[in-house]
């Protein structure tokens, strides 16, 4: 009988060990603070071409989503245009990001792009264990961290500006296409600007995009943040080669942070 159960005992001993004593190891990610967004958020803007109102942009985050085993932020942005400006040149742009709640880092992203007749498709994974990014186009080395344009953007948002000097930088890292690029985000300083949706101290900075921006690359754009909590980005202005297309805050719900900048 002591025979059967010392056989038996050594028959379990590796299935024991492969369940219980050697666990898979945890993921060793960073672990970020953010007061300043949530799901549940939504921001619109009137997008405007000189003084005509020529679209509405959304960016919003409807809900939470498991991606790779992780909880993560599914952020939505969008621009259309205006019935009235199709006719003239319209717009179907989305971005999709899956932002991780705890890390924030990408896990995908998408863009889709109808811009008159031109149109786009871009998909990557962003598999943040192997260090690879697998694309619509390949599969590509990424280093630890990385971004895409949109993650960035909500990444810089849970960032502390107070100890900034105006022309200071943030330097990030961003993959789009088939490689990865410095993301430079300069700090110009603090502006007390009007929206329809109020009256707000703001964050200036402007993104040093090289490629993959939200808006075609030739041109430079100035984000306006609160000065608070949450860094709610109420203006966007982009300088382009045909003129500027600047984007104001009409609305917002669902904000995390404290908007104390409000005016």
């Amino acid at each position: 009988m002591f025979r059967r159960s010392l056989l038996l005992v050594h028959l379990l001993f590796p299935v024991i060990f492969v369940f219980a004593g050697n666990p898979q190891a945890p993921d060793d990610f960073r672990k970020m603070t953010n007061k300043a967004f949530a799901d549940g958020e939504k921001l619109v803007f009137d997008v405007k071409y000189g003084f005509v109102t020529a679209g509405i942009g959304t960016m919003e985050i409807p809900k939470i989503k498991k991606i790779s085993g992780r909880d993560a932020y599914y952020v939505l942005f969008t621009v259309n245009t205006v019935p009235s400006f199709d006719w003239i040149f319209k717009v179907r742009d989305r971005y999709e990001t899956y932002l991780d709640k705890d890390a924030l880092f990408p896990w995908r992203f998408e863009q889709h792009i109808r811009e008159g007749k031109y149109s786009r498709d871009f998909s990557a994974f962003f598999d943040q264990r192997k260090g690879k990014a697998k694309t619509t186009e390949g599969d590509y080395p990424i280093p630890k961290n990385v971004n895409d344009i949109l993650s960035a953007f909500y990444f810089v948002r849970t960032l502390d500006f107070s100890k900034m000097k105006v022309n200071d930088k943030l330097n990030l890292q961003n993959f789009y296409k088939d490689k990865v690029y410095d993301l430079d985000v300069r700090y110009l300083g603090k502006e007390t600007i009007e929206v329809p949706a109020g009256k707000f101290e703001c964050i200036v900075v402007e993104p040093l995009v090289k490629e993959g921006g939200l808006f075609k690359s030739e041109g430079s754009i100035i984000i306006y943040m609160t000065n608070d909590e949450a860094k709610m980005p109420v203006r966007v202005k982009t300088k382009v080669i045909i003129g500027s297309i600047n984007a104001d805050l009409t609305s917002y719900e669902g904000v995390k942070g404290n908007l104390s900048s409000k005016r």
